[in-house]
């Protein structure tokens, strides 16, 4: 981005007759702190006079809440003209396309709303006739191309990952006192989350021994979208199926209402040996091993891009971790063939061999549809955990085969025994993939609790709330926001997010990508 921020900010243009001279430098003025000093004196005056003496501490916290941060901002707008009266003029002022800015003029302002109030930064314009302005001074300062300032841009962000817009309007009038729109929390969250694939592209993981298992995961979770924000398949399935005068939405026309996100997750896991006694239990005197335990987790999550590119970001993330492909690679799923494909292909791609192991907590939900079906007046449970055993002691097409003759035994019609039948397909194709006994024995996971975690996590808890409706733009943030929170990482991320806004901004309009320096 390279936008010229004397238009992009309402910049306040000085006479063109007003050029500084050869050497001016200016003076700093004796009373540069004189309206900082001036709102001190008065806090002062009001602390030791009989109106504070009244008041309850509530009270004092309140107008000293106000009052103070009254003060901050003279203090942060002084200084600032004071920098503008110190700022020397520069020799040679080149910018990126190799013209040198001749003609230098005083008087250029902007606004910039902070987290204390409106200031204004004026400073030095380097022109030259046909291009844009250059402002060394901007770029020392890291001023942003909008008007907002970097902490309202990260108050926003954080504000706007936890609750509702609503929430984080009123979060930031309470803490700064400024008022921003929901527009304007949205576009500031969204600026706020631009650099992350490129932070995790640069970052090193924490280091991990080799006989720790490498677990990688995927999943999905639909958000309800605004109709421009629909995949075209969903949208057309919503034209086809025209508007109809309901006061409630049927099944279907929820899931045509919903565009599914990306959830990737990759982490670190001791291998934890188990049997399947340890899995599922007979009675109580059964102490079960403990399982794999999940450390330096990672998330990432997209409703922008496809199941392909989430995954590949994953194996991204695997190979920062095990570039010398010294680890064990478990990748587990939900049974999606789409994202057992995709893994298998990236996988190949890179020459790694990633072992897959199908969530052993929806096989279990498959067998209890089945009983449901095979047994709709009996209760079911000790079937399902006979048939549950022999999956995990790596039977699971004698049991797809065990389910199949009972539906045939009970003479149930093809309607009736549509659920039985649906379990033995999925156990028969997802059979190379429900190789538990070797899973169990090598230590590793089962179940898909981290992606199911993170899909909660990082969707339904902020982007199902009641009655929202999402952009492409606003959700994809706040699954960013989200994510680089959940991996621990939004402190490290925010200082490389403010350099390559410096970047951005200020270094690639000049020469080299080097800033003059003003101080």
């Amino acid at each position: 981005m390279t936008a010229d921020l004397d238009t992009r900010c309402g910049e306040l243009y000085a006479s063109g007759d007003e050029l500084l001279p050869e050497g001016s430098v200016g003076s700093d003025g004796a009373a540069a702190f004189a309206p900082s000093q001036e709102q001190f004196e008065s806090l002062i005056g009001f602390l030791d006079g009989t109106d504070a003496a009244g008041l309850s501490h509530a009270e004092l916290e309140e107008r000293l809440d106000r009052d103070g941060r009254e003060l901050l901002r003279r203090l942060l707008a002084d200084h600032l003209a004071l920098r503008a009266v110190r700022e020397k003029r520069l020799e040679q002022v080149v910018g990126d396309e190799g013209v040198r800015r001749a003609r230098v003029e005083s008087g250029h302002a902007r606004a910039l709303e902070t987290v204390f109030g409106t200031v204004s930064v004026e400073r030095l314009a380097y022109r030259a006739p046909g291009l844009g302005n250059l402002h060394p001074a901007d770029a020392i300062l890291n001023l942003p191309v909008e008007r907002h300032s970097h902490g309202l841009r990260k108050l926003a962000a954080v504000e706007a990952a936890r609750g509702s817009f609503q929430d984080a309007v009123e979060a930031i009038e309470r803490s700064t006192g400024q008022q921003l729109g929901h527009r304007q929390v949205q576009e500031l969250a969204q600026l706020a989350a631009v650099d992350f694939e490129d932070f995790y592209a640069a970052r090193r993981p924490k280091r991990s021994k080799p006989e720790q298992l490498l677990v990688l995961s995927a999943d999905g979770k639909g958000i309800v979208m605004r109709p421009d924000a629909l995949r075209t398949q969903t949208a057309t399935r919503r034209v086809r199926a025209g508007p109809k005068p309901k006061t409630r939405l049927a099944g279907s026309e929820k899931l045509n209402c919903k565009r599914m996100a990306e959830i990737g997750a990759v982490y670190d896991a001791t291998p934890a040996l188990r049997t399947a006694a340890d899995i599922l239990a007979r009675d109580d005197s059964h102490e079960p091993a403990p399982g794999p335990v999940a450390a330096n987790k990672w998330l990432c999550a997209s409703i922008v891009k496809d199941t392909g590119t989430v995954i590949k970001h994953v194996f991204q993330e695997a190979d920062r971790r095990d570039p010398k492909r010294r680890r064990t690679w478990v990748a587990l799923v939900d049974g999606n063939n789409h994202q057992i494909q995709r893994i298998r292909s990236e996988a190949k791609a890179r020459g790694v061999e990633v072992t897959i192991v199908v969530d052993f907590i929806h096989v279990l939900e498959y067998l209890w549809t089945a009983a449901s079906c095979l047994f709709p007046t009996l209760n079911p449970a000790e079937w399902v955990h006979l048939q549950a055993t022999r999956v995990l002691e790596g039977h699971a097409s004698k049991v797809a085969g065990t389910i199949r003759r009972t539906a045939t035994n009970r003479r149930l019609d093809p309607a009736s025994r549509k659920l039985a039948d649906d379990a033995a397909n999925y156990l028969t194709s997802k059979a190379p993939y429900l190789d538990y006994p070797t899973a169990l024995a090598n230590g590793w996971p089962i179940a898909t609790g981290i992606i199911e975690g993170a899909c909660r996590h990082l969707v339904k808890d902020r982007l199902d709330i009641t009655g929202a409706r999402w952009g492409l733009a606003g959700a994809e943030a706040i699954l960013k926001l989200r994510a680089i929170k959940a991996n621990g990482d939004f402190d490290q991320y925010w200082d490389y997010h403010l350099a390559q806004e410096r970047h951005h901004v200020h270094e690639a309009r000049y020469l080299d990508h080097v800033v003059p320096n003003v101080t």
